[in-house]
């Protein structure tokens, strides 16, 4: 069986993932520097939250990079389908927009920056990880399935984004509590109101991460190490 490199094997190539990886890092003790700044201007940790959210932005890079390392296709699914439950916490952060308050400690564009400096990190690790995910799954199948996968994600993301905003459910509770999130899945979408609520927020951001990640990957190089597309 013949097979050829998915990648160039140029250095330009090579230093792409260590590279995008710092600037990820860089971007998330950005973040935290913030947070800590607004913590010694006000005594207040009304948004220590967002360390937490952006910890959980992490771990569907973690496993997309995990994911770029195996090149056996059945457990490379399942990876993949653990990526998908926890990539929405990816987006998810630019929600917390929405605790924006004129009425808070610090100044007004001090939170917007660290309230948008904290979204823009999150998505930054999102689209990564969708690329390693777009990358993988192009290497085992086609690049048409690879296109087709990730577009998909798109909208299964912006429903999860959902279900974690309005329902208050989290990547964790597929696992401890499937019944009742399904149960509460089928109400949301046979509600009118909750239903109509639901699939906007899930196009919007469906839109978002699809016009997001196409100019991550028109201005970008692959990211992935060592794939080879099979035949």
């Amino acid at each position: 069986m013949n097979s050829e490199p998915l990648l160039p094997t140029g250095r330009d190539n090579r230093a792409r993932l260590p590279l995008t990886l710092a600037a990820l890092g860089f971007a998330t003790l950005w973040c935290l520097g913030l947070l800590c700044l607004r913590w010694r201007l006000t005594n207040n940790l009304h948004y220590a939250f967002l360390a937490w959210n952006l910890f959980l932005a992490v771990v569907p890079l973690g496993l997309a990079l995990w994911l770029s390392r195996i090149h056996q296709r059945p457990l490379g699914l399942v990876v993949l389908l653990g990526w998908l439950v926890f990539f929405p916490n990816a987006p998810y952060v630019v929600t917390d927009l929405i605790h924006l308050s004129p009425y808070g400690r610090a100044p007004l564009w001090f939170d917007v920056l660290l309230l948008a400096s904290f979204a823009m990190a999150a998505l930054g690790m999102g689209l990564a990880s969708l690329q390693l995910v777009h990358e993988w799954v192009e290497a085992q199948f086609s690049a048409l399935i690879g296109w087709t996968v990730t577009i998909l994600i798109c909208p299964l993301a912006g429903f999860g984004v959902y279900l974690g905003r309005f329902g208050r459910w989290n990547s964790w509770d597929v696992v401890q509590r499937p019944v009742a999130l399904l149960t509460d899945v089928a109400i949301q979408l046979t509600t009118p109101q909750s239903a109509a609520r639901a699939i906007a927020m899930t196009l919007g951001f469906a839109g978002l991460l699809f016009v997001t990640y196409g100019i991550w990957w028109a201005h970008g190089r692959p990211l992935g190490l060592g794939q080879t597309r099979k035949h």
